[in-house]
């Protein structure tokens, strides 16, 4: 993309403020895992990640390091369609859930382990991954007590990652 995707312009405020209003509709609270001095002027709570240059899976363990809750919502800052209700069901199953360390959607697109809920269980075993090097994402899940929640619509995992896909997804 060239530039902090989090930030660019969408629909009124920046990406990461549109997923962080959904994130807190069904969480109740949001802490951005990032930089401070980027993110301290959005208003949320933002925590550095713990493990920088370790990619997604750095910043799961640092939510779930950092966080008080059993299970935390985690969603990237680009996938723009995402909608409270979507996860407000995502939480209300994961906490409905026994014996599971996450919950994981699998959209048509495949497994969705950046818009999942974790908990706090789990946090053991991803440090151990992220001590081994093991930073792919759904690789990481399939290694876990995961719940594959079924998902139709994979709109909702949409991703921007290219100037491409900024111009025709940002109206």
């Amino acid at each position: 993309m060239g530039t902090d995707k989090a930030l660019l312009p969408f629909r009124g405020r920046t990406l990461v403020e549109h997923i962080a209003a959904a994130v807190r509709d069904a969480a109740g609270s949001v802490t951005i895992i990032g930089d401070p001095q980027r993110y301290g002027r959005l208003g949320m709570r933002v925590l550095p990640d713990e493990r920088p240059g370790f990619g997604p899976l750095g910043g799961v363990v640092t939510a779930l390091a950092t966080g008080s809750a059993e299970w935390s919502l985690v969603v990237a800052c680009d996938v723009p369609d995402v909608t409270s209700a979507f996860l407000i069901e995502l939480l209300d199953a994961a906490q409905s859930s026994s014996g599971h360390e996450c919950l994981v959607p699998r959209s048509p697109a495949g497994l969705e382990p950046l818009c999942a809920a974790w908990h706090i269980s789990a946090l053991p075993k991803l440090r151990c991954a992220l001590e081994a090097g093991h930073l792919k994402m759904k690789e990481v899940v399939l290694k876990l007590e995961t719940r594959i929640c079924p998902v139709a619509d994979a709109r909702l995992f949409r991703n921007m990652n290219t100037a491409g896909d900024w111009a025709i997804g940002h109206e």
